[in-house]
Order: structure tokens, then C-alpha cells, then sequence
């Protein structure tokens, strides 16, 4: 069950402004990249630009991660199904295990190390229109421009499931299979209703749980599962979920035990009651 859990919108929010207010204004001094795997660009060709950026602003969008560099490079990095992105200060030894390696002139610096898979894209700002993995994201549900009217024009005209709308993300970017069980749940809907079934009441419900689900993981720091830039565990426990991972637990509005169901590639935690097809 807990290995399921991944890197989403609240813990990728969190990490991202750790960051900003930890290295912005540094300087790369060093780079290391183990698996070329990660990277768009062959490693010398990367090490080349980036050695003697510096950090101007990080910030998150979606499952993203990007790091503006000076000369109007980007940073862009994605922990895929899960990895750790740890900090270090000066003179502090800095993790054993890890794929990717930035230290700053004040020695400080960052090591990722992937459990599977992930990405550390250099791209620079003319391009970023062209970058394949995040040049379509959606919009994500903390930026200002998620209002509940440009959350209605999203749907409009729209066919298919509602969950596969929320999990695309060149829709909403950041949400996936671990938040939206419980903002499914809040909403009262399906996963597998249909899009043009769904009324505008509905709809508002729909917006105001993927609001208020994901502030309330931001605000805990994110999964207990997963690392902050501190190395410090979210404060988001089993616990906290309504019906996510509750397999037999009882609904918390009518006690119906909670079912777990297949829903095309991807399972589904619901009240068969509360979220009638």
C-alpha cells in the first residue's frame, strides 16, 4: 500500500519553496550527474552550462520542479515515482546514495537520489516552449489562475471519465492517483462518471475539495512518506486520508465499508454509498 504513494503537487510545493528560500542567489560550482539517463543533453554539454549559474528563483508547477537559472537557463526536475532531494549546508557530509549532485560556492548544495526513475532537464528559456514533458501542463491548483470559472471552461465539451480528466496532467497539473481519492470522495462523485453527467453544483464541489485536499497536505508538509529538502517527513499520515488506502474501513459520513476498485490502469479507493455511478 505505502509503496503506491509518490511525489505529488503538495510535496513537490513544499520542496520547491524550501528550496527558493534556501539556495536562490547561489552560485553552481559544482556538478555531478551519475546517470546520464536523467539528463536531455550529454553530461559534459550539461556540466559546461551550468557550472557558474546562478540561482535566480525556484518554483513548482504541477509535479515539476523548476530552478530559473541566470542567462535564462532552467533547471527542470521531475522525482518521477519517487526519490529523495536533500540539502546540505557547508562542511555537513551530504547523503552516501545519490544520481545528481549540485554544490554552490558556499559549498552548500543538493543531492537527488532516485528510487526509480526521474528526470534533470537543462533547458533554456527559448526552448521551454518546445520541452515535450512540461510545455503542455496544465494549469496547477495553487496558481492564481485556478478559479473556479476557468475550472468550469476545462470541462466544458469534455466526454470522458472524471478522474481520467484529473489525473491527465495537460488538465491539472499535479494531481494523481494518491490526492485524488480523497477529493473524488469530498465531491461525492465516481470516478468513472461521465464528464457532461456531472452538474455545475458538482463541479463546485469538485473544485473546492482539489483546493482544500491539497492545502491541507501543503500545510502538513506534504506525505509522511516522503522526504522534505530537509530530509524531514510530511505530517500526512494513513491517517489523514478519508477513503484513500482504507480498503473495509468504514465511510466517515455513512460507515460503509470502504471499497477498493479498478478503474482502467489505476485503482480507486470509494463509498460505494457516498459515490454512486
Amino acid at each position: 500500500m505505502v509503496c503506491e504513494l509518490m511525489p505529488e503537487l503538495p510535496e513537490i510545493t513544499v520542496i520547491a519553496g524550501q528550496m527558493n528560500r534556501e539556495i536562490a542567489g547561489k552560485c553552481v560550482a559544482i556538478v555531478e550527474a551519475k546517470q546520464p539517463k536523467n539528463l536531455n543533453i550529454p553530461v559534459a554539454e550539461f556540466e559546461k552550462i551550468i557550472n557558474g549559474k546562478i540561482v535566480n528563483e525556484v518554483f513548482s508547477r504541477g509535479k515539476w520542479i523548476f530552478i530559473k537559472l541566470s542567462a535564462a537557463y532552467y533547471l527542470l526536475v521531475n522525482l518521477g515515482m519517487g526519490a529523495e532531494l536533500l540539502y546540505f549546508a557547508p562542511n555537513q557530509r551530504f547523503p552516501e546514495k545519490y544520481h545528481f549532485k549540485i554544490a554552490f560556492s558556499d559549498e552548500s548544495g543538493f543531492a537527488i537520489h532516485f528510487w526509480w526513475f526521474g528526470y534533470i532537464h537543462l533547458v533554456h528559456e527559448k526552448e521551454l516552449s518546445k520541452h515535450e514533458l512540461t510545455a503542455k501542463l496544465g494549469v496547477s491548483p495553487t496558481d492564481e489562475s485556478f478559479t473556479l470559472e476557468n475550472f468550469k471552461k476545462l470541462l466544458a465539451n469534455k466526454k470522458g471519465r472524471i478522474k481520467d480528466f484529473l489525473l491527465d496532467q495537460k488538465n491539472v497539473a499535479g494531481v494523481g492517483n494518491v490526492y485524488v481519492q480523497d477529493i473524488l470522495f469530498k465531491a461525492r462523485l465516481h470516478p468513472n462518471r461521465k464528464i457532461p453527467t456531472i452538474s455545475e453544483k458538482e463541479i463546485e464541489s469538485l473544485y473546492k475539495a482539489i483546493i482544500s485536499t491539497l492545502n491541507h497536505s501543503i500545510k502538513l508538509g506534504g506525505l509522511a512518506y516522503e522526504k522534505d529538502f530537509y530530509g524531514k517527513s510530511g505530517r500526512f499520515t494513513l491517517d489523514e486520508f478519508l477513503v484513500g488506502y482504507k480498503t473495509g474501513k468504514p465511510c466517515p459520513s455513512c460507515k460503509t465499508p470502504i471499497e477498493k476498485i479498478k478503474t482502467g490502469s489505476t485503482s480507486s479507493y470509494i463509498c460505494p454509498k457516498c459515490q454512486l455511478l
